[in-house]
């Protein structure tokens, strides 16, 4: 039986202005024997056009005012998702760390209002290899910081990110990203499980090739009765993603293929009626997809 409750709500996320309320642990879905709660990293702070970049400017403006967000800098909230299904305790993805953002970086602290520490990590699965999802790999001395730890990330993805060309062709802007990215997978280069599209990590957790946002980007789906897809980025906000999602950001390192992966499987959630978790969507992230207009919209809950 699927359920949701809200609890623990903490004060603001970050001493600056706009930023949002941080929920440390926002929601909960009960699925069975499992249990799946977001936890919040804090958020980042960025210009619009990081997300809005390209996009017919009048249009996204009028989108963004609906949502009744300001026209020159948003604050996305970084949900990490938490799975345990009584023998397993489940990351997906591991936030910031101390490096990327002063608002962001905060999942230690979330882990510490349900009681957990991260020696209690047993599995670590990686959407993809940017900063707010990465860099929360390592401790102050560049050691795992979730020792006990088995680490999990799509093969296209790893191999990206390790390839010594990348910093030659991401592009300026992102030289940064991928040069933390190949120091902190270099340090369980020896380690780490690669995965493939429709691979099962876990017993009931397939992964799925979402691509564009990043190149070898995967999404998680938790199968049964009430599946659960765990997004990352490949829906990566509640209001141009859900209203156009054929648009092309500037966020999305190929911009026309994550727009088609979107568009795709913006359908098939709302057909579907998949519950969603989203690592940049309000109220924790958790929801589902609706059809409505020429798009679509998020319904938290």
């Amino acid at each position: 039986m699927l359920t949701r409750r809200h609890f623990l709500t903490a004060s603001a996320a970050a001493a600056m202005p706009l930023a949002p309320r941080r929920l440390w642990a926002a929601s909960t879905l009960t699925l069975g024997e499992t249990r799946i709660d977001t936890l919040s990293d804090g958020n980042l702070v960025l210009p619009a056009d990081f997300i809005l970049g390209g996009m017919p400017e009048a249009e996204a403006q009028a989108i963004i005012a609906r949502y009744g967000l300001p026209a020159d800098q948003l604050t996305p909230p970084c949900n990490v998702t938490l799975l345990r299904d009584g023998t397993n305790t489940i990351l997906f993805d591991v936030g910031s760390g101390p490096d990327f953002q002063p608002s962001a970086g905060k999942l230690a602290e979330a882990l510490a209002t349900m009681d957990l520490t991260v020696e209690d990590v047993t599995h670590v699965l990686f959407t993809h290899g940017h900063p707010d999802h990465l860099w929360g790999l390592l401790d102050e001395f560049d050691e795992p910081l979730f020792p006990n730890a088995r680490h999990m990330i799509g093969q296209a993805e790893y191999d990206y990110w390790t390839d010594p060309e990348t910093p030659n062709t991401i592009g300026e802007a992102r030289a940064a990203f991928a040069a933390g990215a190949s120091r902190r997978l270099a340090v369980i280069a020896d380690s780490v499980r690669l995965l493939a599209d429709a691979e099962e990590p876990l017993p009931g957790i397939i992964a799925r090739l979402t691509p564009g946002h990043t190149p070898g980007h995967l999404a998680y789906e938790i199968a049964g009765p009430a599946p659960v897809m765990i997004l990352g980025d490949c829906i990566g906000n509640h209001h141009v993603a859900f209203e156009r999602p054929d648009w092309a950001s500037g966020s999305d390192q190929d911009p026309a293929l994550a727009a088609a992966t979107r568009a795709a499987l913006l359908d098939r959630l709302a057909a579907d009626g998949h519950t969603i978790i989203g690592f940049h969507l309000p109220e924790g992230g958790i929801g589902r997809v609706e059809r409505g207009g020429a798009g679509y919209h998020f319904v938290p809950g």
